[in-house]
Order: structure tokens, then C-alpha cells, then sequence
């Protein structure tokens, strides 16, 4: 990896009147006065969390902090087909750090990251080997932070091009690697599918491409239909915001970026969902981190972010297409309570070169914040091989 090249510094620095506005708005917060009976969160977002959060962010909680957290790692934009993208690059400890891309979805962002960005560069600040570094790129999807929005709707294989030249035109990566979750992961798997050629090898922690399975390929397995099922009944429960954000996203933009309790209410239930699915508890997250995800979402504006799921629903997402197949060596790390249940092996292998595959016993879809240490363990087990 040489010099960045076409790539300016950036500092985050929020204006103080979009803070006061925010402050505003919380301070004269509407909400809803009842929420159906029955178990909190069955319905959707906690009425009495929603009260703490409200009251939290209003009162207690400190932007600037957090801002310089952000800041205290290297941040960068770049022009890129006329786009700005914005990344954090933290270059890796030692004489050969492994350049690594590392890619959120919605309603992650860059945030996400913030506790393993320095476990995975400087691996020996935490009793580790320095030989297991990465230089750690960590870009904001378009549309999601800093990142300029596209015209229109696109998807995840229409951002791995971008990815492809953003590690090998801008940072001059001859050899990289690259893992993902959630949009994350069909972003990276896309990127191993079309731009193959300097990628060594790829991380999931969710797994987002949809195998073609025709007359001539094994037919499904009882497992495999079994886990098929399920997944759809799962499905069924949790993916009405993909329905509205893929074909009226612009009308609940108003919502969103009007009130910053109904941004919250809106992606908050996802951490609860995605994490803790029937609990009656809260997200098992530091508040103060949700809510620093979610100010990239406020600052930002919320409305291009959710453009990309247009390609969720008319399917051109995740879907391959007869001998569609990565090739690109694949590991996978995998927990039972994300919002698609681990699939069968026989599954994964139909669309991907497995190589290396984990399934954890707990925990859910936001790994890099919930189970951070055995990410990256995971990651620096299987990526060992391809230095």
C-alpha cells in the first residue's frame, strides 16, 4: 500500500447551531402517549426506553466526545466516479500490515468499528502479535455519513466497484482483503464476485448472496428447505422497513429527518431485534455508542441510506445468477440471533468458496459491538493464511 494518492484529510466538525437545533427538537420531543399491551418491544420500540433515550440525549449525552474518538482516527475523502466517499484509514503496526476493508450496512455505519479498529491494526497494544496487523480502511457506504449520496438508488454490486478502486487506485493495494455484515457482507461478496483480481480473500459475518439453484444443481436438501422455511417465518416478522425503504423511501424521509426521536425509535428497535429478539430488556449496548451511530444518520440526513434497499426488493441484491459462484477464498463467522439465521454448510458452499466457516453460540447481528475480541480473533485466524 503506497501513500494515499487523491485523497484529502477530513476532520469531523459538526457546526455548534446543528447541535443546538438537535437539542431543540429533543427538548420538545412528541411521543406517543400509549403502546399496545403486551410484552415491550413485541410491538416495536419501547415506549418507556424511548422516554430514557429521549431524556439522555437531550441531557446527558456529549457529541464532541465521541467526535473526537472519530477524529482520533485518521479520516479521509476521496473523489471517486465524480463521488466523495469518506474512510478511515488506520495503517497497520509492523514492516507488512495486511491492508484490510472492512464494510457496514444499515442501520450500521463507520461507528460500528470503533472498539476493533486499533485491535486489528496493533494487535501487540493488546497482547498480540504484531505479524497479525492489518491497516484498516473502513469507508462510509454511499449515502450513509460523510459519504456523498448517488443520483438514485443503487446497490451492493454497484458499490463494489467503488470499493475495487478505492483499495487498488487510491491506496494502491497489489493484495487485499475484505470483510462485511449485513449490506457489508453483499458489498464484499459482490466485490469477490466481479473485481477478484487483487483480492485475496473475504470475511462474512452474515450471508447475503442467494444461491441459483437450477436442474442441473443438487436439489435442496430437508435441512436446506427446513432452514428456508424458517428463515422466511423470520423474515416475516422483522422486514416490513425493507418493503417501505425499497419503494418509498422519500416519504419516510420526512419522518426521519424532521424528528430525531422517530430517527432513533427506527433504527434503535433494530439493535434490540437483531441482538436480543423477545427480550424484555433494552439493547445490550452502550447508549451512548447507539447514539453516536445514529447522530451519522442525523448530521448526515437519513435519506439516501435508504435507497440501496430498492435493489432488496426487486431481488438483484443477493440473487446469483446461473454459474455465479465465488471463487475468492471465504471465511464465515456466524450467530444465531441475526436477522437471517446461520444457514445449513451445504447452503453456503453452493455460492461460495468456504474455506474456513464459525458459529457462535450467542449474540447477533451487530458482532463488531456486541462480540468484538472473537470478530477479531476470527478474522486474524483465517485471513493468517493469506498474508
Amino acid at each position: 500500500m503506497h501513500t494515499v494518492f487523491a485523497a484529502e484529510p477530513f476532520t469531523l466538525a459538526v457546526p455548534d447551531a446543528v447541535l443546538a437545533d438537535l437539542k431543540q427538537r429533543l427538548t420538545y420531543t412528541r411521543l406517543p402517549e400509549y403502546e399496545p399491551a403486551g410484552p415491550p418491544w413485541r410491538h416495536g420500540t419501547s415506549l418507556a426506553y424511548m422516554r430514557d433515550v429521549v431524556a439522555h440525549w437531550c441531557n446527558s449525552y456529549d457529541w464532541r466526545k465521541w467526535e473526537a474518538r472519530i477524529n482520533a482516527f485518521p479520516n479521509y475523502k476521496t473523489l471517486i466516479d465524480g463521488r466523495a466517499v469518506h474512510f478511515i484509514l488506520e495503517r497497520g503496526s509492523g514492516p507488512a500490515p495486511m491492508p484490510l476493508v472492512i464494510t457496514h450496512g444499515w442501520p450500521g455505519s463507520v461507528v460500528e468499528f470503533l472498539d476493533i479498529i486499533e485491535k486489528l491494526a496493533h494487535p501487540e497494544r493488546f497482547g498480540g502479535l504484531v505479524s497479525n496487523a492489518f491497516t484498516v480502511v473502513a469507508p462510509s457506504l454511499p449515502g450513509y455519513g460523510f459519504s456523498d449520496p448517488p443520483d438514485a438508488p443503487i446497490g451492493p454490486r454497484d458499490i463494489a466497484p467503488i470499493w475495487s478502486k478505492l483499495m487498488v487506485d487510491v491506496l494502491g493495494c497489489e493484495r487485499y482483503v475484505a470483510q462485511g455484515g449485513d449490506w457489508g457482507s453483499m458489498v464484499t461478496s459482490w466485490l469477490a464476485l466481479d473485481h477478484p483480481r487483487n483480492l485475496s480473500a473475504i470475511h462474512l459475518n452474515m450471508i447475503g448472496f442467494r444461491p441459483f439453484i437450477g436442474e442441473s444443481d443438487p436439489p435442496m436438501t430437508e435441512e436446506e428447505r427446513g432452514w428456508v422455511k424458517a428463515a422466511q417465518q423470520r423474515r416475516d416478522g422483522e422486514t416490513a422497513y425493507q418493503q417501505i425503504q425499497g419503494t418509498k423511501p422519500q416519504t419516510l424521509a420526512y419522518a426521519l429527518t424532521d424528528s430525531p426521536a422517530g430517527l432513533a425509535a427506527w433504527i434503535l428497535e433494530k439493535f434490540h431485534g437483531w441482538t436480543i429478539p423477545g427480550q424484555d430488556a433494552p439493547p445490550p449496548f452502550d447508549l451512548d455508542h447507539l447514539l453516536t451511530n445514529i447522530m451519522l444518520y442525523w448530521i448526515g440526513g437519513s435519506n439516501a441510506a435508504s435507497w440501496i434497499y430498492r435493489s432488496l426488493v426487486d431481488g438483484s441484491s443477493s440473487t446469483l445468477q446461473p454459474g455465479e459462484f465465488v471463487q475468492v477464498p471465504t471465511g464465515v463467522f456466524l450467530f444465531p440471533n441475526d436477522i437471517a439465521h446461520p444457514a445449513p454448510d451445504s447452503w453456503v458452499r453452493r455460492a461460495f468458496n468456504v474455506r474456513h466457516r464459525r458459529d457462535h453460540t450467542s449474540g447477533g447481528h451487530f458482532p463488531a459491538m456486541e462480540n468484538g475480541d472473537l470478530l477479531v480473533g476470527d478474522m486474524r485466524e483465517f485471513f493468517r493464511a493469506y498474508r
